[in-house]
């Protein structure tokens, strides 16, 4: 069977799209004209959402808190034709690493996992929250050691709920370096947990070191670094690179730039066949992931054609 596509909708709302989003009808209209399978839910406003964790839902765009709302999102996905691959779950308002108190991180993560399954997502998004300059705060031990056992209970509840948890390494987060991912994944050691492969993020953790901190950490080629992660893949991102970050509002290096296929330097004829080994996958999705890109709503068309190449000779 072939892969399915989908692409991250946070791209349409967050960066350059962030005081003009575009409403989620319009992308899940965009994006059945275009072909594609589903799409990938940044669960936040103004896209669907849990609703306010601080309060009531007024003027919080998007939220859905009552079942029936969700219910009437899954009947709308399925009268198009339409399904989630996953979704990146809101909890960039939480303190991961600098506290010794997760327990609103958690909270937050429960109701993000308890939404999905209430939509059939089966696939949760995680990242660590704090920047890389963390790392100068909190020494590694006491970090790694809140992180994986806030991951660990995470995991449990993702279980409960039948999902799997997917950690996105990039630059923008603490743990960025090839070996955090092997330690960090290894000590959670939960069998529905695992690493988000995005090509683009692992060009600029794994080839180019961006944001490393106290020295970095690199490989000649991703393809060494995806060897390196072996059997702990279990979701993927594709989207190109050309070796440099997207800058915040005072043009200091974010995270990955994530250009449209054809405008980076990444071969996808020596990525991919190394990515599908290293894999262990328990879905059929490839999402693309434009996220920060300035023009995404207009190079989506040519991602999606990018990505249907890549599928018909690699996705079968």
């Amino acid at each position: 069977m072939s892969k399915r596509s989908s692409i991250g909708s946070w791209a349409y709302t967050i960066g350059p799209y962030g005081s003009n989003p575009v409403d989620f009808d319009t992308v899940l209209n965009k994006l059945r004209a275009l072909g594609f399978d589903g799409v990938e839910l940044g669960g936040f406003p103004p896209h669907p959402n849990p609703g306010n964790p601080n309060g009531p839902n007024e003027g919080w765009a998007g939220a859905l808190p009552q079942k029936s709302q969700r219910d009437e999102l899954v009947a709308k996905m399925k009268s198009m034709g339409m399904a989630f691959s996953g979704i990146a779950a809101n909890l960039w308002g939480e303190k991961l690493i600098n506290t010794d108190d997760q327990s609103k991180y958690i909270a937050e993560f429960k109701r993000n996992s308890d939404f999905s399954k209430d939509v059939g997502i089966q696939g949760v998004r995680v990242d660590c929250v704090q920047p890389p300059t963390i790392h100068r705060e909190v020494d590694y031990a006491t970090a790694m050691n809140r992180v994986v056992k806030t991951w660990q209970t995470c995991c449990d509840i993702a279980a409960g709920n039948g999902q799997y948890v997917t950690w996105e390494v990039e630059p923008g987060f603490a743990f960025n370096k090839p070996s955090d991912a092997v330690r960090i994944h290894d000590a959670v050691n939960k069998p529905n947990f695992g690493i988000q492969y995005d090509t683009c993020h692992g060009q600029m953790v794994g080839v180019v070191g961006a944001r490393h901190e106290g020295g970095k950490e690199v490989f000649v080629n991703q393809v060494e670094y995806i060897k390196m992660l072996n059997g702990r893949i279990n979701h993927i991102h594709l989207i190109d690179s050309d070796n440099t970050c997207h800058k915040d509002a005072n043009g200091e290096d974010e995270t990955s730039a994530h250009p449209p296929f054809g405008m980076g330097v990444l071969n996808f004829d020596e990525i991919l066949p190394e990515l599908i080994k290293a894999s262990r996958l328990s879905h059929d999705w490839w999402t693309i992931d434009l996220c920060f890109w300035p023009d995404a709503w207009a190079a989506t068309e040519s991602c999606k054609k990018s990505l249907d190449a890549l599928i018909a000779k690699y996705g079968n």
